[in-house]
C-alpha cells in the first residue's frame, strides 16, 4: 500500500494528464486564466501571458508584499473571519464555532491542527452526520513542528487560525465548480485581490487513506490558501470514489490580514494590540529601516529548508549591508518580542480549552513554547507575565472567541505554577551544569538535548554558565525541533499483546441489556456458540445482561443456569461469558442468567460514583479538570484527573463534601443513546472525559447541572442510592496527572466503619476520648522529638521520653499512621504536627527501635 506522500505524487501526475475532470478549469478559462507549466515541473494557472513561474517563493526568490498590498481593502484579523462569515452565509453555507484545539473527540491527535481535523474521524468517515452540508469555520489550531522558526521568518506559528469552507455531500450532489467559484469570488471580491495577482497551482492531496485533486493559491510569493477535494479511497484492495465527498479549504486567516495589510510581520496584522502593548511595556529598540530590509528576506532563515544556517544569516546580512552579529543584535530582540506574543496566544486557547503543560505525551510541547518565551524574557530581562500578554488577546479575540476571557483565571494559576516550575528547573540546573563542566567534558548537541528533555534545563543557561568557565557552547538552531522530536520518540507507547482472538465469524452483536438499569440482572437469552479452551470454555449469547470489563469497570458475575460465570469482555460487537467447567447447556438452548446484584450494585457504586468526583473536581479546581483515566473494582475505585500540582488537604475536604452533598441532595441520573452529532451539540466536547467514543450513536450519562458525559457503563437511578463517598487518598501520578482513591457505597460505609474501629482503639490507648486524639499525638509528637535530640546529643533519657519511645515505638506507630491517613481525608479536624510527626517518624524510626 502507497505511503500518503507516494499517492499525493501518483495522483498529481494522473490529475495533470486530465485537467478538466478534476479541477475547475472551465471556472478558470470563463475568468481569463491560462494553463502553464513552470521550470520546477508544477502546472498553474495565471492571467498573465508572461509569467512563466508558478509564484512559489523558491521559484521566484521570496515573499514580496512589502512593497504595498495589493488589495484596496486593508483587513483587520477580526475583520477577515466576520467578512468571510458574512460572504459564504449569503451562498448558503452555515458559520459554525470553532472546536475545541485538545481533540478529545479523536484517537488519533492530540491537538486539532487543521479545520478539517475538527470533523475527523467520525464525520469524515460517514458514522455521524456533520453540522451542515455546507459549512464555514474559524478554527484555531496548534502545530509544533515550527517553534524554532517562530519570530524569525516573521511568518511561522504554532497557534493560528484556519478558516475552513468544508461540504459534505453525495457523489450526486458534488459541484466542484461551484465549490472553487466561491473561493475564488471570495479573494477576489471580499477581499479584493486583482486576477493579475492571483496564481493557481495544481497539486494533490493525501491523508488517512483518502486522496484527492488540490488547487493552491497564490500571491507575490504567498500561499493564501488550498482548496482539496476529497474524492477517492485507497486501499489494499484497490481504489475506490467514496460515498461521502468532502470539500476542504483551508484558509490562514494571519496570512489574509498579513496579506491585505502589507505590514512587515505576521504578527503586526495578526494581533497588532498586543505587539503595540509589548513594544511599550518592554522599551524594545526597533530599527524600523533596517527591519524593513531584513523582513522580505526573513523566509530564507526557515530552518527546515536552510541546509546551512549560518551561511543563510551570513547572505541575509550581506543583503541587508550589515555585519551578521550587528544583525543579530538588533533582530533577535524583535524575534523574540514576537515569539513570546504568539507562543502566549497559542497556551491561552490550549488551557481554556482543557490543555496542561507537562512533560507528558504531546502536552509537552505546551510546556516547550512556555519555556521558550520564559527564556526569552529572562535573556532581556524584560518584566512581562505571559498571563498579562494573555489578557490582552483575550480581549482583542472577544468579537471571535468571547470564551477565552472567561477562561483567564485558570490560565493564569496554571502558568503561574509552570513559572514556578521553570525557576526552580533552573535553579537545580545551575548546580547541575556547575558539576558538568566541572567534570572537563564536552558539552555536545546530544548533551544539550538530554539536560533540557530531562531536566528541563535550556541550551541558552547552559551556554551562560558556560562562558564564566570560558568554555564554547554550541546551540543548534532548531534546538527545540530536536527536543520535541526526541520526546515523540521516547514517548512512544509500548504495543501491548492483544489477547486470544475467537472465531466469532458470523456472529451477531450482542444485545447489551445492562444499559437499560443497573437491577437489571435476571434474563433469559439463545446459546449462540460454545468455544472450548484449556480448562475454560468461551459461551457467547443472542443477548446478555452481564456487564463486560470495560471503560475501567469490572466485569459482572454470576450464573447460566447452574453454571457460573467468572469473567465477561467483549470482542468487537460481541460480549464473551467465561466459565470454568464444562456448561449444563449446548449450543441452541434457552439459558437463565442471574448476575450478581451485590457485585452489580457496587460497582455501580463506584462508578457513578468517579462521575460525581470528577464534576465536584471541576468545580473545586477548574474547567482545566478532565479524566485521566479511571478503575472501578469491588473493593475500592480510583480516579485519575489532569491538574497542574498535588491536592492539598483543604482542595480534597471541599472535593469529599462536595461529592457527599449532591449524593444528599438524590438527584436524578439521566442514561440514553443520542445521535452524536445531536450530543455533542447540546452538551459540547465535555462529554469525552474518557476519552473518544466511536460509533454513530452514544451512551450519554448524565448528572443534572454537574456532569455529562458519554459512558457504556453500569450507573444508578439517583445519586442518593451511590450512599457515601471516602476519599483515601490522592497522589500525583506523573506530570500534570492526579490520582484519587475512593470508596463509594457498601465498601465507603465499610471503610468508615473500620476507620472508627482504629480511632476508638487508638483513643483506647492512649486513654483519651477520640476528639482529644489530635492534642494527645501532637504532645507524643513534641516528647518525641525531645527523646530524638537527646538520642542525638547522647543524653540519658527521661522517663517520660522512654514512655514515649514504648508507646511509639512497641504500641503505637501503625496505629498512630493509620489515624493520621484517615485525618488526613477529614483536614477539618487534622492538627498539621500530626502529618509532622509522620514525617519525622518515618525518618527516625529506626533509631526508636
Amino acid at each position: 500500500m502507497l505511503s500518503d506522500k507516494e499517492l499525493k505524487k501518483k495522483f498529481k501526475s494522473v490529475a495533470s494528464k486530465d485537467p478538466d475532470k478534476y479541477f475547475a478549469t472551465k471556472v478558470l478559462k470563463a475568468e481569463g486564466f491560462m494553463r502553464k507549466q513552470c521550470k520546477c515541473g508544477t502546472f498553474f494557472w495565471t492571467i498573465n501571458k508572461d509569467q512563466e513561474t508558478c509564484g512559489d517563493p523558491v521559484c521566484i526568490g521570496g515573499v514580496d508584499i512589502f512593497r504595498g498590498a495589493p488589495v484596496k481593502k486593508k483587513l483587520s484579523f477580526i475583520d477577515v473571519w466576520l467578512g468571510y462569515k458574512r460572504f459564504f452565509e449569503k451562498k448558503g453555507y452555515k458559520a459554525i464555532n470553532r472546536y475545541p484545539v485538545i481533540a478529545r473527540w479523536n484517537p488519533t491527535i492530540d491537538f486539532t491542527n487543521s479545520s478539517i481535523a475538527a470533523f475527523q474521524p467520525y464525520i469524515i468517515s460517514g458514522e455521524s452526520p456533520p453540522p451542515a452540508k455546507k459549512l464555514v469555520i474559524p478554527q484555531f489550531c496548534l502545530r509544533f513542528g515550527d517553534v524554532d522558526n517562530v519570530g524569525v521568518t516573521g511568518s511561522h506559528c504554532t497557534g493560528f487560525v484556519m478558516i475552513g469552507q468544508h461540504a459534505f455531500v453525495s457523489p450526486e450532489e458534488w459541484n466542484k465548480d461551484e465549490f472553487f467559484k466561491d473561493i475564488y469570488d471570495y479573494i477576489t471580491k471580499e477581499v479584493g485581490v486583482p486576477k493579475e495577482e492571483l496564481t493557481l497551482h495544481e497539486e494533490s492531496w493525501a491523508g488517512g487513506g483518502n486522496y484527492g485533486p488540490c488547487i493552491e493559491f497564490f500571491s507575490r510569493g504567498v500561499e493564501l490558501f488550498n482548496q482539496v477535494y476529497m474524492m477517492f479511497e485507497h486501499t489494499d484492495s484497490g481504489d475506490k470514489e467514496l460515498n461521502l465527498k468532502v470539500l476542504d479549504m483551508g484558509l490562514g486567516m494571519e496570512r489574509v490580514a498579513w496579506f491585505s495589510q502589507g505590514v512587515i510581520t505576521l504578527y503586526d496584522a495578526a494581533f497588532p494590540t498586543v505587539i503595540v502593548n509589548l513594544k511599550k511595556k518592554l522599551d524594545v529598540k526597533f530599527d524600523l529601516d533596517l527591519y524593513k530590509k531584513f523582513a522580505p528576506l526573513a523566509s530564507n532563515l526557515n530552518l527546515d529548508e536552510a541546509d546551512d544556517i549560518d551561511k543563510q544569516w551570513e547572505e541575509v546580512a550581506g543583503e541587508v549591508g550589515v555585519d551578521v552579529k550587528e544583525l543579530k543584535e538588533k533582530i533577535l530582540p524583535m524575534t523574540a518580542l514576537y515569539s513570546i506574543a504568539e507562543h502566549a496566544r497559542a497556551l491561552l486557547f490550549a488551557i481554556v480549552d482543557g490543555g496542561l503543560p507537562s512533560n507528558v505525551g504531546g502536552y509537552y510541547n505546551l510546556r516547550v513554547i512556555f519555556r521558550r518565551a520564559m527564556e526569552f524574557i529572562d535573556r532581556f530581562k524584560w518584566e512581562i507575565s505571559i498571563p498579562e500578554i494573555c489578557e490582552w488577546h483575550a480581549e482583542y479575540l472577544k468579537p471571535i472567541y468571547p470564551e477565552l476571557a472567561k477562561g483567564l483565571d485558570d490560565v493564569k494559576k496554571i502558568l503561574e505554577v509552570e513559572k514556578q516550575k521553570y525557576y526552580h528547573s533552573k535553579r537545580k540546573g545551575k548546580l547541575i551544569v556547575e558539576q558538568l563542566l566541572k567534570s572537563k567534558k564536552g558539552i555536545t548537541h546530544d548533551i544539550l538535548i538530554k539536560l533540557y528533555d530531562s531536566q528541563g534545563i535550556s541550551p541558552e543557561q547552559v551556554k551562560e554558565e558556560a562562558n564564566k568557565s570560558k568554555i564554547k557552547v554550541e546551540i543548534p538552531e532548531n534546538f527545540y525541533a530536536l527536543v520535541a522530536e526526541k520526546h515523540e520518540k521516547a514517548e512512544q507507547k509500548v504495543q501491548i499483546k492483544k489477547p486470544k482472538e475467537l472465531d466469532l465469524k458470523d456472529i451477531p452483536e450482542t444485545q447489551a441489556l445492562y444499559y437499560d438499569s443497573y437491577d437489571y440482572v435476571d434474563f433469559k437469552a439463545k446459546v449462540l456458540k460454545i468455544i472450548e479452551d484449556v480448562y475454560k470454555w468461551y459461551v457467547v449469547l443472542d443477548k446478555t445482561a452481564f456487564y463486560p470489563t470495560s471503560g475501567g469497570q469490572l466485569h459482572d458475575k454470576g450464573f447460566l443456569n447452574r453454571t457460573e460465570v467468572i469473567e465477561v469482555f467483549k470482542q468487537g460487537n460481541v460480549i464473551v461469558h467465561v466459565v470454568l467447567r464444562k456448561p449444563d447447556f449446548l449450543e441452541g438452548d434457552d439459558v437463565v442468567g442471574k448476575v450478581d446484584f451485590d457485585t452489580r450494585l457496587q460497582l455501580a457504586q463506584h462508578h457513578t460514583a468517579a462521575h460525581i468526583i470528577n464534576g465536584v473536581a471541576r468545580r473545586v479546581l477548574g474547567n482545566h479538570v478532565w479524566q485521566a483515566g479511571a478503575s472501578k473494582s469491588l473493593e475500592k475505585a480510583r480516579l485519575d484527573i489532569t491538574h497542574y500540582d498535588s491536592l492539598s488537604d483543604e482542595e480534597v475536604a471541599k472535593i469529599e463534601a462536595g461529592a457527599n452533598e449532591i449524593i444528599k441532595n438524590n438527584i436524578p441520573i439521566y442514561k440514553s443513546f443520542m445521535y452524536r452529532n445531536v450530543a455533542e451539540a447540546k452538551y459540547g466536547f465535555t462529554l469525552y472525559q474518557g476519552g473518544a467514543v466511536p460509533g454513530k450513536e452514544i451512551r450519554v450519562v448524565s448528572i443534572s447541572g454537574l456532569d455529562v458525559e458519554a459512558c457504556g457503563g453500569t450507573h444508578l437511578n439517583l445519586t442518593g442510592e451511590v450512599k457515601l463517598i471516602k476519599i483515601l487518598r490522592t497522589s500525583k501520578i506523573q506530570d500534570g496527572v492526579v490520582r484519587i482513591e475512593f470508596t463509594a457505597g457498601n465498601a465507603a460505609v465499610k471503610t468508615k466503619i473500620q476507620e472508627n474501629k482504629i480511632l476508638e482503639q487508638t483513643a483506647k490507648m492512649l486513654k483519651v476520648d477520640i476528639d482529644q486524639l489530635p492534642g494527645r499525638v501532637e504532645e507524643l509528637f513534641e516528647k518525641w522529638k525531645k527523646a530524638r535530640k537527646a538520642d542525638k546529643k547522647k543524653k540519658k533519657l527521661k522517663p517520660e521520653a522512654l514512655e514515649l519511645t514504648s508507646t511509639v515505638a512497641y504500641k503505637g506507630e501503625d496505629i498512630l499512621i493509620k489515624i493520621a491517613d484517615i485525618l488526613k481525608t477529614q483536614p477539618e479536624h487534622v492538627n498539621k504536627t500530626i502529618k509532622r510527626f509522620l514525617d519525622e517518624l518515618e525518618e527516625y524510626k529506626g533509631k526508636l527501635k
